[in-house]
């Protein structure tokens, strides 16, 4: 977890920002731990999976039906049948049918797409939020929830406190003054906490919902950093020289923006906010497209990372590709489990990491696996010319998941986190192409050439990987 930084001066200051965070950890509280997951992730007996649709669960003849219309379009792969009975015990929120998905890539064609949104709102808007800058694109959305909410939408904002740190007061008190709802995840001072003081949990969502019909969620905080695009030749470079962010959202209409509303209210009531006014949070929302999709919502209060267990049980199930993509890569040994053995099963394991990231320690710290890795056939890329924000993931080209989660001990242990899984070929196609293109853009790292990297990396990397839990 890290605010926005240069690259060059992200140590310094991260190791400083550690240094005190693990002062207090030490006085006022022990250390969390990811559960032990048991080797057997495969398919247990019992009821099988059931499907929601706009009017509620689906037959189980129904719901066979169509997983086995997402199965027969995809790749020859069990995943249906070896992962999601076992995931439909651990995930609370269905499988909901009747979805539009549109993969949104970068800053600009997601804030433009969630801008338009805002201003067509008609009843309410959510939105949560790690980062809200106060820089041009954060006043910009500021300005639009100010409209909206004199024009009688209903605005709501939850945001992070420790994420929004380094955004003035007044522009929050701006908000407040036209009558948005403000809540601040977890506030840093302890005497304006709302119930147990948890320094260390944060918020770091990413979820905009529109008139409970519409939502967004992905990597992409607001702030003007993401206003580049990675791919465009004509905004290869941002103003002042920096390379643009790469990030992934999504932008959802059908059933499952009713899961994602109540993750939302649910974690407004659990800051213990005030009282919402009553709006139409939950219209009566039709089929609008074919994909199936779960809305995942992970925290720390829950007795172990929804998203966790199901990416394990995910790449334990995969039979033929796990590509991954992720901006902050600092695994645990489970997951370093997970995907030495899918490689050793002959499963295509890709992943696109970071060439450059705005946090020094958790590079270093993510290359220290990359040996071990190599070694199992695992292969490695680093995206070049961007800072790497996206997390997704995609298993067998039929499994996929895309949102807020990093593949650290940070979201998994210390985060409230939000993912969509979407299931079947049709995504998976649009999710594999753009990972195409992200692989055409980076470099691989061989194994004989990684082995002769300079003396003062692995020293880096050994001092890193000592902070990982905190990262």
């Amino acid at each position: 977890m890290s605010r926005h930084a240069d690259p060059a001066l992200a140590m310094p200051r991260t190791l400083h920002r550690l240094a005190l965070w693990l002062a207090c950890f030490l006085m006022l509280s022990g250390c969390s731990s990811l559960p032990v997951i048991v080797p057997d992730l495969q398919l247990r007996s019992g009821p099988p999976v059931q499907l929601e649709g706009a009017r509620g669960p689906l037959s189980a003849a129904r719901s066979k039906a169509v997983l086995e219309r997402l199965g027969s379009r995809g790749e020859d792969t069990g995943i249906f049948e070896r992962h999601l009975a076992r995931e439909e015990e651990i995930v609370e929120s269905p499988l909901t049918t009747g979805n539009e998905v549109i993969l949104l890539q970068d800053g600009p064609a997601t804030f433009q797409a969630m801008y338009a949104a805002i201003m067509a709102a008609r009843d309410h808007i959510n939105m949560e939020t790690y980062i809200l800058d106060d820089d041009e694109v954060g006043q910009r959305f500021a300005q639009a929830l100010i409209d909206k909410q004199r024009e009688g939408v209903q605005v709501n904002l939850i945001r992070d406190s420790f994420g929004t740190s380094g955004t003035p007061a007044a522009f929050f008190q701006r908000l407040i003054d036209s009558g948005v709802r403000v809540l601040e995840f977890n506030p840093i001072n302890p005497f304006m906490t709302r119930k147990e003081w948890a320094l260390n949990r944060r918020d770091h969502r990413k979820l905009l919902i529109v008139d409970g019909r519409t939502a967004f969620l992905g990597g992409i905080n607001i702030s003007s950093v993401y206003s580049g695009g990675s791919f465009s030749h004509g905004s290869r470079v941002r103003p002042g020289g920096s390379p643009p962010w790469r990030d992934t959202d999504l932008r959802l209409r059908g059933p499952v923006v009713a899961e994602f509303q109540r993750i939302f209210l649910a974690a407004w009531e659990s800051q213990r906010g005030d009282p919402l006014p009553a709006r139409d949070y939950f219209p009566q929302l039709e089929p609008v497209g074919t994909q199936v999709v779960r809305a995942i919502g992970s925290s720390p209060e829950q007795p172990f990372s929804l998203i966790y267990v199901t990416l394990l049980s995910a790449i334990g199930s995969a039979e033929t590709s796990v590509h991954v993509t992720n901006a902050y890569f600092v695994p645990d040994p489970q997951l370093l489990d997970a995907l030495e053995a899918a490689a050793a099963r002959g499963v295509d394991v890709r992943l696109i990491l970071p060439n450059e990231i705005d946090s020094s320690l958790v590079f270093h710290a993510g290359r220290a696996f990359y040996e071990r890795l190599l070694r199992a056939g695992v292969r490695i890329h680093e995206r070049s010319g961007v800072i790497l924000h996206s997390k997704t993931v995609l298993v067998d080209g039929v499994w996929a998941t895309v949102g807020s989660t990093n593949l650290d001990w940070r979201s998994f242990l210390h985060n409230h986190e939000l993912d969509a899984m979407v299931l079947g070929a049709e995504f998976g196609k649009q999710l594999q192409a753009m990972f195409d293109r992200d692989l055409a853009a980076s470099l691989e790292i061989e194994l004989e050439q990684w082995e002769r990297r300079p003396f003062h990396l692995r020293v880096k990397e050994a001092f890193a990987r000592i902070w990982a839990y905190w990262l």
